[in-house]
């Protein structure tokens, strides 16, 4: 089996895998009482950063994506998405809290990671945003 054909299978059990986190993520969201709107969003973001962008380039699982998330919102989104806007990497910022606070009450993540990962979108998303801005001004040449 060469590289290619090891990260293609690698991805798909990691796809199934995440498939039954998506579920139970659903499950939990549905417990706190959220509208189905907000846990259809919420899903939809999960879905997206698991199974496109953490298995972009590599076959990352799910709790090795706790680490990721700076460089999602703040580089591979904003060029990637092409509905990235302010409110759609907030919205992502607040499902990846949501979704890792999940996974910490899982135990598949450890609380520092989760301090962390909260503490990197705050303290990030003022940069993020102003990226974002350079990315969608045209008279700008070197966004990043």
């Amino acid at each position: 089996m060469d590289d290619y054909e090891k990260y293609e299978e690698d991805c798909k059990e990691i796809r199934k895998a995440n498939e039954r986190l998506l579920n139970e993520f659903e499950v939990w969201l549905k417990s706190s009482g959220l509208s189905e709107k907000t846990i259809n969003n919420h899903l939809s973001n999960i879905d997206f950063y698991l199974n496109e962008y953490l298995l972009y380039e590599d076959a990352a699982e799910a709790k090795d994506g706790v680490d990721a998330v700076d460089m999602f919102l703040g580089y591979w989104f904003i060029k990637k998405a092409m509905w990235a806007s302010q409110s759609s990497i907030k919205g992502n910022a607040a499902s990846l809290k949501r979704f890792y606070t999940f996974m910490h009450e899982k135990g598949l993540i450890d609380k520092e990671d989760l301090i962390d990962l909260k503490q990197t979108i705050k303290e990030n998303m003022p940069e993020w945003l102003a990226t974002l801005r350079r990315f969608d001004d045209p008279s700008i040449e070197d966004v990043w």
